[in-house]
């Protein structure tokens, strides 16, 4: 089995937890999808969770700031604030790319939306 093949198989569960319908929940759920679809194609669960619909759920993962997206799974569990334009820097953060994929991020990775 090729090394890349154990990543391939991971299973990502994620949370993004926004507030309602402001701009940058709206690029942060859009990029968030784009990364999916382009890179853990059948391989995540997304829950959108609106802390402006139920704040008590902002507890469950100590969010202090929105958008914020919390990959549950794999362990370790990670965080990411912010809108997610930076698609290599979620990547490699959330560990579906090397950090070797930064260095050479430019132009390589799929374009944000904005």
């Amino acid at each position: 089995m090729p090394a890349n093949a154990s990543l391939k198989m991971k299973k990502y569960v994620l949370r993004l937890y926004i507030a309602d319908n402001t701009p940058q929940s709206a690029i942060a759920y859009r990029n968030l999808k784009r990364l999916c679809s382009l890179h853990l194609a059948g391989q995540y669960s997304l829950e959108v969770i609106d802390l402006m619909k139920n704040p008590e759920l902002a507890k469950d993962d100590e969010i202090l700031a929105v958008p914020t997206l919390v990959r549950k799974m794999p362990i370790p569990i990670r965080k990411f604030i912010g809108t997610l334009t930076d698609t290599a820097r979620v990547l490699v953060d959330f560990e579906v790319l090397p950090p070797a994929a930064l260095a050479s991020s430019a132009g390589k990775v799929a374009k944000n939306v904005r």
